[in-house]
């Protein structure tokens, strides 16, 4: 019988060694996994924060006619809607009141 308990007893001491042993390998390819998976997500960002960074040279004319086409698009765009959005109010008030 003491035997069978001292069996047991060193099986159950293998086994607590082996679980721990797992458990710091999984500590540390979590640890692994975690900071290279950040890495890898935040390489994009990291990337696009260099580029903007970098001095680049533009033409003044070039800005300015950018803003100025931006400005004759808005225009256009809201002739258009108040054009559309009258033509609807018209037509509504011709269909109701005939």
């Amino acid at each position: 019988m003491y035997f069978f308990i001292r069996l047991n007893w060193s099986l159950f001491v293998t086994l607590i060694l082996i679980a721990n042993y797992v458990k710091w390998c999984l500590i540390i390819y979590m640890k692994n996994f975690k900071n290279s998976l950040k890495n890898t997500l935040t390489a994009k960002y990291n990337e696009a924060v260099d580029l903007k960074s970098s001095n680049r040279s533009t033409d003044i004319n070039i800005l300015l006619n950018r803003v100025k086409l931006n400005q004759k698009n808005e225009i256009k765009k809201k002739f258009y809607f108040f054009t559309a959005a009258s033509t609807g109010l018209i037509l509504f008030g011709i269909i109701v009141f005939s």
